[in-house]
């Protein structure tokens, strides 16, 4: 896969390090090389004697602040302008709860993808952006300054994105799932991510990005397969963190939504009429059963990310989609927290990282 560009050029250094055996590869950067080798094609599990009092946040009492502020620290370390805008300038609109969960998500991310913001070879100078369902908007940002010559366009339903952003970012309140407002042939680059519950019919949504897409431009959807798996037989079949899922996935199919979509996404594009379509498929690990420290760090992320989530998730697609009373939430997400916490599971779930070109001929509709 040719990963070019300035998106991978630090990746790039650092794998070279690393095969040249080059001692200017710290630590750090041949843990996180490893980990997303082993994301990819199997993640090994820590001995249960191995005691890292760097990773033991298994309480609900202080595991929330710590690894926001470890979130936090990290998008800033890795040269990020993020926070430089958080810093007093702007709040986002939407509570401090939801923020801290965006923060924890991308750091999450960028731990895992090894601050990669894209997996398409866009090259060095792609002109028009746009990111569908764009939520806090922290990936247009950073889209931005990655590129400061291309004009980087977030929409989302909800104006909960920043005031001070770079001068080639922009965003708009709009449904990406109604017509577009930009001409056919515009975008260089058009991408997803978390965005599974937000789009209905997913089909209509990639021959609109390919009827705006300039010949030649990509289409990246990096959406998370939101179920629980297990490799090694470690997953009880009564898990309550599959049950609770599987609620969810349940409900939202009453209400017209596919949650459950990540796997089928490489053939929509195929049937879109996209070309050259990559898949690519990470582990992300629940809670600290990885050996890989930056694995391990991944996990605590995103174990947190979902038990922040977990009763705001469920409510109304249980409600709505199942007819369930409050009560009987509380109930399975007592269960549900519990589960988390347990790592003698070692369960992850798929992330898919899926992109296609349009082709560089005319084709009908265009």
């Amino acid at each position: 896969m040719d990963l070019s560009g300035p998106a991978h050029e630090e990746t790039q250094s650092e794998s070279t390090a690393l095969e040249q055996n080059d001692p200017s590869a710290t630590p750090e950067q041949t843990e996180s090389s490893a980990a997303l080798e082993e994301a990819e094609t199997g993640i090994e599990v820590r001995d249960p004697a191995d005691s890292d009092q760097g990773y033991e946040t298994d309480s609900d009492s202080n595991a929330s602040v710590s690894l926001i502020s470890s979130a936090r620290n990290f998008i800033f370390e890795n040269g990020r302008r993020y926070h430089s805008f958080r810093e007093g300038s702007y709040s986002f609109p939407n509570d401090d709860r939801e923020q801290d969960r965006e923060d924890m998500k991308h750091a999450m991310f960028l731990k895992l993808f090894n601050g990669t913001l894209h997996f398409a070879p866009l090259g060095d100078d792609p002109q028009e952006i746009i990111d569908l369902g764009t939520g806090t908007g922290i990936w247009a940002i950073e889209m931005a300054d990655l590129y400061p010559s291309a004009s980087v366009l977030g929409i989302d339903l909800s104006p909960i994105q920043p005031v001070w952003v770079p001068p080639n970012c922009k965003f708009m309140v709009d449904d990406a799932e109604s017509e577009w407002l930009n001409s056919p042939n515009y975008f260089d680059y058009v991408h997803t991510r978390h965005t599974v519950q937000g789009f209905r019919d997913w089909p209509l949504l990639m021959r609109r990005a390919f009827r705006h897409i300039k010949p030649g431009g990509w289409l990246e959807c990096q959406e998370i397969d939101h179920y629980p798996f297990c490799d090694d037989g470690s997953m009880a079949p009564d898990y309550p963190v599959a049950q609770y899922w599987g609620y969810v996935t349940q409900g939202l199919r009453c209400v017209g939504v596919n949650f459950r979509v990540a796997p089928l996404l490489a053939a929509m594009m195929r049937d879109a009429g996209f070309i050259n379509v990559t898949e690519r498929v990470f582990s992300v690990p629940i809670g600290t059963w990885p050996k890989n420290h930056a694995l391990r760090e991944v996990g605590l992320y995103w174990r947190e990310v979902l038990l922040e989530g977990l009763e705001a998730i469920a409510l109304g697609p249980l409600t709505r989609g199942l007819g369930w009373e409050k009560l009987e939430i509380d109930v399975l997400s007592a269960q549900v927290r519990k589960a988390y916490y347990d790592r003698t599971t070692h369960s992850f779930m798929p992330f898919y990282i899926v992109y296609g070109q349009k082709p560089s001929y005319r084709t009908r509709g265009d």
